[in-house]
């Protein structure tokens, strides 16, 4: 590339994040040969309807579908400023034979909303397996780490117990909504199909001489033909703008789950528990040499909060579709359509480099566990203590003196926590001083977070895998 082609711009979407099979699915190529496939669709089906259409005009149509003048048509569409006129002027002049059949009884939304449809559909079978393979990687990770405590954290506070692969079932239960969610949205896509100018399918009941049923095979035959199960029976001249606004949500709502993946496991290199891959050339500072810094969670988390925003985007160009369609829903969803999907492309390739390579510190986790397990095993002391004869109050005073005391150490001098040296110095703990070992084990504290996750994963998330066997993705790269 030369440095006169650095001069624009260009996305950072294309550039460094997103994958090729989307940045294909939203090309110009991807677009204008879909809107060709379909003029050959409504050929076939109106012929089979009885037009007076050859086989020779078809051919000519399908032997032409990939042969793009790009060129032409933009030269075209600056004079006529008409996108969809302007390939079919240039189509027409490819295909002389065809050209009187060209675009017969539709309007410029059959190839535009009908090849919008497409795209969506297609778009979510490259996302689908993609968010898969995320879940698999995860619930391995999550079985690998099913019994390793770690201290769990609410108000981002020391709390009891949990585990490493506990946790990352909470994580795992959000994709899984999420799969659910985007799954629904992709089968819940219907065709716009065979409709006309205002959706009434007025201009196709002329060309068939007010033969309803007839209107209704080329409706039919078509959708069929471009692999959709039904059409809209109602629209306007667009198919209704709450169906972008269905499919974008339900990748923002994506774009919130991996964010909070993403900023846990942000929090949890902070504390040197869990770290992100780390390349061994991987520079994390141009000044600090030392650091390793959690770029492919940060960059998710950037890029997860911005296909969060773009969701109202389409909420408000469906609001103010008037009446049966306003044009000022164009360029707003050449942008958000596009952006929203190789968004959430880049960050679950991103997430799943990721998990490739997730590393766990579990000698940090347990010191950390140790910085805070004495506090959390003063209620079993005390227990015990109430087992062995002692009274209660007199025990929980005890405890809470020496707790205050042990809370000291920690936060004014910066010492290490000393409760249990504490328990152990005082006679008064004798009878239990035995068992103290015991109730200081951390697997005492983290209740059926094992045999949860066990559970979690046999019942909930290999199900949703079976539905991907075959269609799981290879490892993932990323480019910059």
């Amino acid at each position: 590339m030369s440095n006169e082609e650095y001069k624009g711009y260009r996305s950072a979407l294309s550039t460094r994040y997103a994958s090729k099979e989307m940045q294909f699915n939203f090309s110009d190529f991807k677009k204008f040969t879909t809107w060709r496939r379909l003029w050959v669709y409504l050929a076939e089906a109106e012929k089979q309807a009885g037009l007076k259409i050859t086989d020779a005009q078809i051919e000519e149509l399908k032997k032409n579908i990939e042969n793009v003048d790009f060129k032409a048509a933009a030269e075209e569409e600056k004079k006529t400023r008409h996108d969809v006129m302007a390939h079919v002027h240039v189509l027409a002049h490819q295909c002389p034979t065809a050209a009187p059949i060209i675009h017969l009884g539709a309007t410029s939304c059959y190839v535009g909303d009908n090849t919008d449809l497409i795209i969506l559909r297609d778009g979510f079978d490259i996302l689908l397996p993609k968010l898969a393979t995320c879940i698999s990687k995860m619930a391995k990770f999550a079985h690998e780490y099913r019994s390793l405590p770690t201290l769990g954290y609410t108000h981002l506070q020391p709390a009891q117990l949990t585990t490493v692969g506990k946790r990352a079932c909470l994580w795992l239960q959000d994709l899984l909504m999420d799969e659910r969610a985007i799954s629904q949205a992709r089968n819940n896509l219907r065709f716009r199909g065979v409709k006309g100018t205002t959706g009434t399918q007025a201009s196709f009941l002329e060309l068939f001489e007010g033969d309803h049923s007839k209107v209704e095979l080329v409706d039919e035959l078509v959708t069929k033909k471009a692999g959709f199960h039904s059409a809209y029976i109602i629209c306007g001249q667009t198919y209704t703008r709450k169906v972008d606004a269905e499919c974008i949500a339900v990748l923002s709502g994506l774009g919130s789950t991996l964010h909070k993946i993403c900023s846990d496991l942000r929090l949890l290199a902070n504390k040197k528990e869990i770290e992100e891959p780390f390349e061994k050339t991987q520079i994390g500072s141009s000044a600090m040499a030392y650091k390793r810094n959690p770029m492919r969670s940060e960059r998710c988390c950037a890029i997860a909060r911005y296909l969060m925003n773009l969701s109202a985007n389409t909420l408000h160009t469906a609001a103010v579709q008037w009446m049966e369609r306003t044009l000022d829903d164009s360029a707003i969803r050449r942008l958000t359509l596009s952006e929203a999907f190789l968004s959430a492309d880049c960050i679950l390739i991103t997430l799943q480099n990721i998990c490739e390579g997730l590393v766990v510190y579990d000698k940090v986790i347990r010191r950390h566990i140790d910085e805070e397990l004495p506090f959390m095993a003063t209620e079993n002391i005390i227990m015990a203590m109430v087992k062995a004869g002692a009274d209660r109050q007199d025990c929980h005073e005890k405890i809470r003196v020496l707790s205050q005391e042990a809370a000291a150490e920690v936060k004014l001098k910066g010492l290490n926590n000393d409760l249990m040296d504490r328990i152990r110095n005082d006679k008064y703990f004798d009878p239990v001083k035995n068992q103290l070992n015991n109730l200081l084990a951390p697997d005492a504290y983290i209740g059926r977070a094992p045999q949860q996750v066990e559970k979690f994963i046999n019942q909930e998330v290999n199900p949703v895998l079976k539905k991907y066997e075959g269609k799981l993705v290879d490892s993932a790269e990323l480019n910059l």
